[in-house]
């Protein structure tokens, strides 16, 4: 297989992590980096051994660069994947794919129009916990699954991040109440409707450095997801509870027959237990030896096996697009004091990754 180059525009500290993931795969060929600051991509340029170009539009005019991975500040998702794809190259994006849903489903269909590829993170649910996880759903053993509750409390972001303002203005939603929202709709199926309600707990806050300011948007927000199904899906988020409280990642699955917990919708080597209906829970045996932590560059390398293989990709546009409009549905909901949203976009369930067909104990 001939690796695919890739791009990486913004070389901030996630940028770090695909790069080294990156060389991992066989698929992938790290080409060349971009930043608004020349300083960074430089310096991330010499570390991990590729190009440095002085601006996107350098970046896009590059041969070997055959995938864009986007890894911009949020607000400047939709920007750099329309421009990229514009230029005629895949895109690989950070979550979220966009900031509405219009920008995003104008992206799908614009990759679409120009036959390209266009994926969109999380691409968490291929990790071998989030595997295993599934396999045991589709055995059965749950028996109909009617709840899923699902726990993002993240803490509070001033306390350890020098910059934390860009994440209060986008929500705590849209940062990380994107993960349990893909990796259960990746199992279980899309979304048709969202009831939400947003809290401030502690609106004033200060940062590292001393300076107060005011993080304008919900530190709490509780949400309730109708999947197309009919199951029921519980998310709280937060930026303000954190550490040491237990339940800051579970993700738990509840079923006629028995129920499923996933300690963590995130680390690819998280602890999967299930257990029958009125009993204990039991550590369920991963699919196979799972990677320690998150593989970030795993959604691009399934890409770019993707194109080669001429078959669909797992982590899509379209399945980051209707993530984002429920996103959006959220924040409809939480202006109109939980009015009920109803989520017009669909999107399939993703094959399981071929190493996770088996039957698991």
């Amino acid at each position: 297989m001939t690796p695919l180059g890739i791009g990486i525009v913004g070389c901030g500290n996630v940028a770090g992590k695909y790069a080294s993931d990156s060389k991992t795969y066989a698929e992938l060929r790290l080409a060349a980096a971009t930043d608004l600051d020349l300083a960074r991509a430089t310096a991330f340029a010499r570390e991990h051994g590729c190009r440095v170009h002085p601006s996107l539009e350098d970046l896009l005019a590059d041969q070997a660069v055959d995938i864009v991975v986007n890894l911009t500040v949020h607000q400047a998702h939709y920007e750099v994947t329309r421009r990229a794809l514009e230029a005629g190259k895949h895109v690989y994006s950070e979550k979220p794919l966009a900031l509405t849903a219009a920008e995003a489903r104008e992206l799908v269909e614009l990759a679409h129009a120009r036959g390209l590829r266009l994926g969109g993170s999380p691409a968490t649910f291929m990790g071998e916990a989030q595997q295993t996880a599934a396999a045991v759903i589709r055995s059965g053993r749950l028996g109909t699954i009617r709840a899923v509750y699902a726990e993002v409390n993240w803490g509070r972001i001033e306390t350890w991040h020098p910059a934390p303002a860009p994440f209060f203005r986008v929500g705590v939603m849209v940062d990380v109440g994107v993960y349990p929202l893909t990796l259960v709709t990746a199992m279980l199926g899309p979304a048709r409707a969202v009831r939400a309600w947003g809290f401030e707990l502690k609106p004033d806050r200060v940062t590292t450095s001393g300076a107060p300011f005011r993080i304008g948007s919900p530190d709490l927000i509780v949400a309730v997801v109708e999947l197309a199904d009919g199951t029921v899906m519980r998310l709280t988020t937060s930026f303000y509870v954190g550490r040491p409280a237990k339940l800051t990642g579970m993700v738990e699955f509840h079923g006629d027959l028995g129920s499923l917990a996933i300690d963590s919708f995130q680390n690819f080597d998280a602890t999967v237990e299930a257990g029958a209906y009125g009993e204990r829970y039991e550590t369920v045996p991963p699919v196979r030896p799972p990677y320690a932590g998150a593989a970030w560059a795993r959604g691009v390398a399934e890409m770019a096996a993707a194109i080669h293989e001429r078959r669909p990709h797992r982590a899509t546009g379209d399945r980051a697009a209707h993530v984002t409009e429920i996103l959006d549905g959220v924040a409809a909901s939480i202006r109109d004091a939980g009015r009920r949203v109803e989520i017009r976009s669909t999107v399939a369930v993703p094959a399981p990754m071929p190493w996770a067909t088996g039957a698991v104990s």
